[in-house]
This record gives structure tokens, C-alpha cells and sequence, in this order.
């Protein structure tokens, strides 16, 4: 269940409020006329089951709302009303199958954006792989994977994709692009700086880690497994389970494949960093492609059987 609050223009307020009270999936309506002060009109507060979102979205946005006046969306932890659950008897399909596509749309936007604190999650987390591939230890790489905030533009390259969204596309790639390669220079010092103080040798990186030599090997089977898990990471982002999302960060050695490439690199060894990067680029394409066809799928399977829009509703234009 989402919380939606809207502030809408005086002379359209009829209008969205017939909208609203047309809706199988909306309930626990509340008006307040002339409340809202800027921008000024009245507010419309109601409460939306998941599946009917994505429409009254629409609706709202068609009636110029998000232009001249205001639309918030939350989720609703909780929510105790027959009426809620009956609102959720009458929408078609279940909740957890349905894309709110505004909201994926914002929650990547602000995980994909290049900024300090990215620069400084994905940093930390390639010293701290870095760590794992000299020292051997997958714990060390469980843990460099999970602080690691690169799937947000990841996820990102994919709404922007199906979205068509050319800003959300440049910000996510350009996050990715910088990201990785400063992350991996910082490590390249790190490990210099490591060397220096008598932590790191070189013959850590030249002994055998049989824990961990999979980072810089890339087959098939790395395809595979960054493909499953950029549907499982899509997936939980659609339907909002986080737990989910961790389990996914767990699976995938980019953050490792770009901490191994730069310990390789500040070592002079070319061809295990070669590996590394191929390992990275693979992941990173497999992801991509895993996420975007699953939003895609997504977006068909549901106009399919839940895209009828219901009778028009005076004082809405549709397209």
C-alpha cells in the first residue's frame, strides 16, 4: 500500500477527485480545499494499493497536476482498514507483480548520481577487496561487495533504458565510467602505500589463492551468475524487498574484478589485471542486460493483463 498526497490547482480539484474516487484501487480519500499554500490549491490525500499506482499516476500527470501543483508517494509500512483490504481485493493482480515506475525511477535516480559519497562507498569497498584477493580471504570479498554502491547506476542504465530517460542514462553512465576508475587509482595507491609499510608484497599477488583466482578468470559461467543476479537485483528493487537486493550485491565480483585489476596493475602484472577488467566488463554488461530485459518483460506481462484503463472520467484528456 502507497500514501499519495496531491496538491492540484482549485479548478481542477473536481476533476482529480473524480479520478480518485473512480479508482477500484484507492481508498481512505481525504480533501482539505484551499490547504495548500505553495503552490496554492487544494490537497487530495488517499491511500493506493501498488497495482493501481502506476494510473493514477498517469491520471494526475494527465490532468497537469505534477506541473501545476504537487504529487508525493510514500509506502505505507502499515496500514490496519477493512477498506484498505478490500481496495486490495478489488485491484487486479498482486502487489508484489507491479512496477511503480516513478518510484524505480526516483530511487535510481539518487543511487546514480556521481557524487562524493559514491566515489568514497566504491573506494572503500575496492581497498577493502583489495585486502581479499591479497590476503586470500572471501570473507574480506563478501564484505567489499556488499558496501560497494555500483548497482544503483546499474539499475539506473536499465529504467533509463525501457524509460527512455536520457538524463537518468548520462548520470548512471557517467557515475559508472568515473566511478570505477577512480576507485581503482585510489586502490593503486592504496596498495602502494601498503607495499611501502611492509603489509602488502608482490608475492601475495603471485601465490596461488584458489579462494579468490576466480575473480580474474572469466568464463561463461561469470556471465551466467551476473545475469541471474541482475534479474534477482531488478526484481527486488520492482517489488521492494531489500533483503533480496543484499543477497544480489553478495553474488557478483565487480567491486573484487576492479580491486584485483588494480593491485595487478600496481604490480606490473598485466595479464592477471587484463583478466580482472575482463571479469568486470563482463559482469557489468551481464547486468545490464539481465535488468533491462526484466524490466521490459515486466512492463509487457502487466499492460497485458492489467492495462485496460477504466471509463473515461469527465475533465480527463487522455492520450
Amino acid at each position: 500500500m502507497l500514501h499519495l498526497r496531491a496538491i492540484v490547482p482549485t479548478e481542477k480539484s473536481a476533476a482529480a477527485r473524480r479520478l480518485l474516487e473512480a479508482e477500484p484501487g484507492v481508498t481512505h480519500l481525504v480533501v482539505w480545499p484551499g490547504a495548500a499554500v505553495d503552490p496554492p490549491g487544494d490537497v487530495l490525500a488517499c491511500d493506493v494499493v501498488r497495482e493501481s499506482a502506476n494510473l493514477v499516476l498517469e491520471d494526475l500527470r494527465a490532468l497537469g497536476v505534477d506541473e501545476e501543483g504537487a504529487i508525493s508517494l510514500e509506502n505505507l509500512d502499515v496500514s490496519l482498514s477493512r477498506a484498505a483490504r478490500e481496495a486490495e481485493h478489488r485491484a487486479p493482480g498482486e502487489g508484489a507483480d507491479a512496477v511503480v515506475w516513478e518510484e524505480i525511477t526516483e530511487a535510481t535516480s539518487e543511487e546514480s548520481t556521481l557524487s562524493v559519497t559514491f566515489l568514497a562507498f566504491l573506494s572503500i569497498a575496492t581497498m577493502i577487496a583489495a585486502c581479499g584477493v591479497l590476503l586470500d580471504n572471501p570473507i574480506l570479498i563478501v564484505g567489499a561487495m556488499v558496501v560497494g554502491p555500483e548497482f544503483g547506476p546499474l539499475a539506473g542504465l536499465c529504467v533509463a533504458t525501457v524509460q527512455r530517460r536520457r538524463g537518468l542514462a548520462a548520470r548512471s553512465a557517467l557515475a559508472l565510467v568515473a566511478g570505477f576508475p577512480i576507485a581503482t587509482a585510489l586502490t593503486m595507491l592504496f596498495t602502494w602505500l601498503m607495499t611501502w609499510s611492509g603489509v602488502f608484497a608482490e608475492a601475495m599477488l603471485k601465490a596461488d589463492r584458489p579462494e579468490t583466482e576466480f575473480i580474474y578468470h572469466p568464463d561463461w559461467l561469470s556471465f551466467w551468475i551476473a545475469f541471474l543476479a541482475g534479474t534477482a537485483g531488478m526484481l527486488s528493487l520492482t517489488a521492494s524487498k531489500s533483503g533480496a537486493l543484499i543477497g544480489v550485491l553478495i553474488s557478483v565480483t565487480t567491486v573484487p574484478a576492479a580491486a584485483n585489476a588494480a593491485v595487478a596493475i600496481a604490480y606490473g602484472d598485466f595479464g592477471q589485471a587484463g583478466g580482472s577488467l575482463g571479469q568486470l566488463a563482463l559482469n557489468l554488461g551481464a547486468i545490464v542486460l539481465a535488468g533491462t530485459l526484466t524490466l521490459l518483460i515486466q512492463r509487457y506481462a502487466w499492460t497485458k493483463t492489467h492495462g485496460r484503463h477504466r471509463p473515461g472520467v469527465p475533465g480527463l484528456k487522455r492520450d
